[in-house]
């Protein structure tokens, strides 16, 4: 029971990180019917911003706040000058200017701050006594702020989603673009907002994550392998659901660690051919994922 209560924590905590990695995927294409593929790497770069100015004095809590900045107008701006002038094209433009800014984001980090790992301070400190007995497994605080933090990005985001007026015209953006653009809406602006608030959740999901998941170091190819599993997540809860995005990452964390728990015999970490297992899976059976809503076009 102690080794299940330890996985179970453990699965809650990356899940929580895929869940906050999905959730910016799925305000993204909630707006625009976007999957941003370099949604990864905006996060790292800001990420990687954060470590540098700690390098320079800052308190590690202080960076957040350009980083955050940052993120917000990086994914905007890449929307507005490089996503929309092809969006009109296909889809397959898209995609190839979303691989464009995964490849180049990389490089670019890579060569301003060199293809070393760096340690990337934690949020929460902690140290031998910094957990709460669970029965006989032990909850760190920095699981408990991550699973906090996933816990107050869902309620600001539903806040700004079903409480103000950005949030009605960005439903009404999602639902249909041209008819919200009849009412007056301005939909590239909404467009732009959505990726900037995708590049804030992002970049917060990044600087929780480097800390806590193994290695606990800020590398180049460290992001990867969790917007794979962000995408995974957000497959399986449904691209336009919010709360799919939270009850696909969690279930996926939780999942995962069973897995790689109980199923030693596979000789290593099978995570992320069990990440592409249920991207098959979903995509054969239930594209839409477990909350999405089936998108109706009239031809």
């Amino acid at each position: 029971m102690d080794i299940f209560l330890t996985r179970l924590i453990s699965g809650m905590t990356a899940g929580s990180v895929y869940a906050m990695i999905a959730l910016a995927l799925v305000v993204v294409f909630r707006s625009s019917a976007t999957i941003n593929f370099a949604q990864g790497e905006f996060a790292l770069f800001t990420t990687y911003v954060s470590w540098w100015l700690t390098q320079h004095g800052w308190n590690i809590w202080l960076t957040l706040v350009p980083a955050l900045g940052l993120g917000f107008v990086m994914c905007a701006v890449a929307e507005r000058f490089l996503i929309r002038p092809v969006r009109k094209r296909d889809e397959t433009a898209v995609l190839i200017v979303a691989l464009a800014l995964f490849t180049g984001l990389n490089g670019l980090a890579g060569w301003i701050w060199g293809s070393d790992d760096k340690v990337y301070p934690r949020l929460v400190p902690i140290g031998d006594d910094s957990f709460l007995a669970l029965g006989g497994a032990r909850l760190y605080y920095d699981s408990i702020f991550v699973v906090l933090s996933l816990v107050l990005v869902v309620g600001a985001l539903s806040l700004v989603l079903n409480k103000t007026g950005l949030g009605l015209q960005m439903r009404a953006v999602a639902t249909n673009p041209e008819s919200a653009s009849l009412c007056g809406i301005k939909v590239g602006r909404i467009f732009m907002i959505s990726w900037g608030l995708a590049g804030v959740i992002g970049s917060l999901a990044a600087a929780i994550l480097v800390p806590v998941l193994p290695p606990g170091q800020l590398g180049l190819p460290g992001m990867f392998h969790m917007l794979i599993f962000g995408t995974v997540a957000a497959l399986l809860g449904g691209l336009d659901s919010v709360k799919g995005a939270v009850v696909g990452g969690l279930s996926l964390g939780v999942g995962l660690a069973m897995i790689n728990g109980y199923g030693s015999f596979f000789g290593g970490s099978i995570s992320l051919t069990v990440a592409l297992v249920v991207i098959v899976v979903v995509l054969g059976l239930k594209p839409n994922g477990l909350f999405g809503s089936r998108r109706l076009e009239r031809v």
